[in-house]
């Protein structure tokens, strides 16, 4: 037992200084873990361009350069949110069912094949983006790719 009563801020801490003018403006996503997660894939196969863009400015300023990166930063959050955008506009249950399954499952993909299959196939036919899992083997089927899982549940809800 500790010897100390916790003390509990219940503040909240908001700094209230404005950007300078030379950091564009950019709405967030505006979208919590789950459906992040359902596009990631789409959202690094269209804006690859501005994150390496991001990467090498972050990677030349040593891992610091918060405010040197922001423009950067800002594109891909600008690119992010037009790839979510899209996909509500285009595959909107299609999205709602995977990330759901996600959200319900722990984030564990391989629970949510079945919706995953589904949002690929859509997002690959409405907008021409492609789940590539980067560093993949090319000589083997890609693992979203398979009709039979490793790791499945079974109608008792067990993983086999």
């Amino acid at each position: 037992m500790a010897a100390r009563q916790p003390r509990f801020n219940q503040a909240v801490l908001i700094d209230t200084t404005p950007l300078p003018e030379s950091v564009p403006k950019v709405e967030e996503v505006g979208a919590s873990s789950a459906p992040l997660m359902s596009a990631s894939y789409f959202i690094g196969a269209r804006c690859r361009a501005y994150n390496d863009d991001y990467m090498v400015c972050k990677t030349e300023a040593h891992g610091r350069g918060e405010f040197e990166c922001m423009k950067e930063g800002r594109k891909v959050t600008r690119c992010a949110a037009s790839v979510i955008d899209d996909i509500t506009k285009n595959c909107l249950q299609e999205f709602r069912n995977h990330w759901e399954c996600l959200e319900d499952n722990n984030q564990q993909l391989w629970q949510c094949r079945k919706w995953e299959w589904n949002l690929n196939g859509c997002v690959y036919q409405k907008l021409g983006l492609e789940k590539k899992i980067p560093g993949a083997p090319e000589n083997e089927t890609p693992v979203h790719l398979r009709r039979r899982q490793i790791y499945s549940q079974n109608e008792n809800g067990v993983i086999t």
